[in-house]
Formats: C-alpha cells, sequence, structure tokens
C-alpha cells in the first residue's frame, strides 16, 4: 500500500544532489581549477590507484572547506545531464518501489522492542566502529608523518559535515514520519516530527560516506567489501530496529557515497591543478 504522501519534491531534490555530485556528473566544474578540463579527470577511474598527499586538505582549513562544499553540493541539480540517467533512472525506479512497499515492509518487520533495541545497538556499534578506523588513520598519520592516513582523517571530516548539513536539512523539510508512528504510514510533511524526521537516514548516509572517503583513499578490494559491509550492516539494522524506511536508507546510502567521492575528487582535482601549474 502507497501512503508515503508529498515523497515527490523529496525524490527530485535529493536525485538532484545525487548526480550532481555524483562521479559521473560535472560537479567539479563548479571548481574554477576543473573548467575546460577533460570529463576524464573528474572520474574515479582517471584517478591514480595509491593516491598521494593532497597539500589542500590541512585542519585549518577544514571549516572554510565545509562551507565551501554547501553551494555546489545545492546547486548540484542544475548540473545533472543527460549521461546521468543510465544510472539514475534506475535508482529512481528502485526508490519508487522502495517508496510503494515501504509501509508493508515495516508492518511485517518485528516490533518486539528487545528485537529493535538489539538493532539500534548494532547500527551505533558498526558505525562508531566505522569512524574510528579514520580517526585511526588520522592519529597513525600525525605521529607518524603519514601524509595518506593524515589526509584520509581529514577529508572523512570534511565529507561527515557536509553529510550531516545535507541530512539535517533533509529531516527539517520533508518531516517524515518515523515507522513506528501511526503505524508505518510514512507520511511526509506531518508537523508534529519536527527534527526527528525519518527521511533520510544520518546513520545510513555517515556510513556510507565514510565508505565512499576510505574506499576512494584506499583502493583495494579488500577494503572496498569491508568498508561497503560495515555500511549495509548499518543501514539494514536500521531498518530492522524500526528507526527507518528502506527508503530513507537507499537514498541516505546513496547521498552519503556520491558525497564522500565528491570531497575526495575535488582534493584530487586541485592537486591535479597545482601540480601542472
Amino acid at each position: 500500500m502507497f501512503s508515503t504522501r508529498g515523497c515527490l519534491p523529496c525524490l527530485l531534490l535529493f536525485f538532484g544532489i545525487i548526480a550532481g555530485v555524483g562521479p559521473a556528473s560535472t560537479a567539479l566544474a563548479s571548481d574554477p581549477a576543473t573548467v575546460g578540463q577533460s570529463p576524464s579527470v573528474n572520474s574515479a577511474n582517471a584517478l591514480p590507484d595509491a593516491p598521494g598527499p593532497v597539500n589542500s586538505a590541512t585542519e585549518l582549513g577544514l571549516p572554510l572547506a565545509i562551507f565551501k562544499d554547501q553551494i555546489p553540493i545545492w546547486t548540484s541539480p542544475v548540473r545533472i545531464r543527460t549521461h546521468d540517467l543510465w544510472w539514475l533512472l534506475p535508482l529512481g525506479a528502485a526508490t519508487g518501489v522502495a517508496l510503494a512497499t515501504d509501509t508493508d515492509v515495516m508492518r511485517d518487520i518485528s516490533r518486539d522492542r528487545s528485537f529493535n533495541k538489539d538493532n539500534v545497538n548494532a547500527a551505533n556499534i558498526l558505525l562508531g566502529g566505522e569512524i574510528a578506523i579514520p580517526v585511526g588513520l588520522y592519529g597513525f598519520g600525525l605521529l607518524n608523518g603519514n601524509a595518506h592516513g593524515r589526509e584520509t582523517g581529514i577529508l572523512s571530516a570534511e565529507a561527515l559535515a557536509d553529510s550531516v548539513v545535507v541530512e539535517q536539512v533533509g529531516k527539517i523539510i520533508f518531516l517524515r514520519e518515523r515507522p513506528l508512528y501511526n503505524d508505518a504510514a510514512g507520511d511526509f510533511f506531518a508537523p508534529h516530527v519536527g527534527a526527528n524526521g525519518s527521511f533520510p537516514s544520518s546513520h545510513s548516509m555517515l556510513a556510507w560516506t565514510l565508505a565512499g572517503i576510505v574506499t576512494a583513499e584506499y583502493p583495494s578490494k579488500w577494503i572496498q567489501v569491508g568498508m561497503c559491509t560495515i555500511a549495509s550492516g548499518v543501514s539494514l539494522t536500521r531498518v530492522l530496529g524500526q528507526e527507518h524506511f528502506p527508503s530513507d536508507v537507499l537514498i541516505g546510502a546513496v547521498t552519503g557515497w556520491m558525497i564522500g567521492h565528491y570531497v575526495f575528487e575535488k582534493h584530487q582535482v586541485k592537486h591535479i591543478s597545482k601540480s601542472k601549474r
């Protein structure tokens, strides 16, 4: 049963952000240093497998970097191009199916409070462990002069801050009810929700943001599998804990992944541009 009223504007905004900051998009064109370069420079596949230190990523520059990120992120829908449709359309179809089945899925999941609480705890533990990875890399890099580890920690902090801004604004704008309210109707624009909305999932977005950053910095198959497994676990347990609908974690996951890659690629392009001067 499809009872999620008012979901269309949510999809338009978040699909615009996802497509605009995605690796296959022209999001980085907002950086003057990238204007006129070949699209291949903006592709994750065009980047070196073992990226070197990026001098533009510094602790002192972090607040300004986060502030500057908001303009390309929130204006990213205007940079959607036809070639984005090859993956944006399947994502739209998957999200449509998720929205159409959200209520029935959440009604079928156990509402045993002990079971739900165990899954909420598991999500918190998994996310906390995932956050510890870039924190540990940053500490190792700082103490041992490892520029790569230090960069990963700094870029992770930047990407997490960007994702927090996006998901908090999304919650306040769209005011979606949580699954345990109103028999999992999942309505949008419910005035009683306040800042504790369900759409998108904070945990899912943050988990996939970190996965995007760490797997880009360390493109090893084992690291990719490990980070994506942890992030998937966070997303799944938020649904099993009756904290979010499947569409909440899906949009949160994809948006977080794209923001993570956007932050990484932005700094890589700046580094490449500086090295050519």
